[in-house]
């Protein structure tokens, strides 16, 4: 049967894109080559037989085991490079075909500088794939998303200033603690664990208003940007 004019609005279009745009399938067309996956854990993106994936994370897998109990039962991909996800300080300049960070960025303290230097291992055309939750449809529904004013001052100044105020923000608004006394004790003893929250919340145009940002100081298209579910997937090309 042949969609009119209006097909975008046609509910057997609706499921064919649904089932042509999702992670695998713009996987499979836009990676190849060889490149990273940043806090892949348990739940790494499938590609195809064309790309070659090694895995970046902060720790260990036996050290991750203890970070994260809660795995036990899980697989764990094996890590490649122990580092910041931030920094890949153990990644070489412009060492990377591609770079996948699925709902990593959220995990930032410094989101700004984390994109910064994913761009700085991906060779000239290289690929970016981020995924991003949409906090409208999350466990984060309830907190204010996180203004672009913010983003800078992290990265100007570092984001020790705030660090404090987003675990408290976790206690009240995604765990529930109303007492403020027992909020800052569960605050504390997240912060001490080094446990690996939320910091940031972004519906999709704050997303976007952050990579407007990024492309001020390099040089990229945004090839594929697609909502899917309770997340935003993004393609970006870094320049030659």
């Amino acid at each position: 049967m042949l969609l009119n004019r209006n097909h975008s609005c046609h509910p057997l279009y609706r499921i064919a894109r649904s089932l042509l745009l999702n992670r695998y399938s713009l996987a499979f067309l836009y990676l190849r080559g060889s490149g990273i996956e940043i806090g892949a854990l348990h739940n790494p993106l499938r590609v195809s037989p064309r790309a070659r994936v090694r895995y970046v994370d902060r720790m260990s897998v036996p050290d991750l085991r203890r970070q994260y109990p809660e795995l036990k039962k899980k697989k764990l991909v094996p890590v490649d490079f122990v580092a910041d996800g931030e920094l890949l300080e153990s990644v070489g300049d412009n060492s990377q075909e591609f770079v996948i960070a699925n709902h990593f960025l959220e995990h930032c303290q410094n989101p700004l500088l984390a994109l910064e230097n994913m761009f700085r291992v991906l060779c000239p055309e290289g690929t970016l794939y981020l995924a991003l939750p949409d906090s409208r449809y999350t466990f984060d529904r309830q907190r204010p998303v996180t203004p672009l004013e913010h983003l800078l001052r992290d990265y100007r100044e570092g984001p020790d200033w705030s660090r404090r105020g987003h675990f408290l923000e976790w206690a009240h608004l995604v765990n529930g603690v109303r007492d403020q006394v027992e909020a800052e004790k569960q605050a504390e003893e997240l912060m001490t664990m080094n446990y690996s929250i939320h910091y940031h919340v972004w519906s999709q145009f704050e997303m976007l208003e952050m990579l407007h940002v990024l492309r001020q100081q390099h040089p990229l298209d945004i090839e594929v940007m697609h909502r899917r579910k309770d997340e935003v997937i993004f393609i970006i090309r870094k320049g030659a």
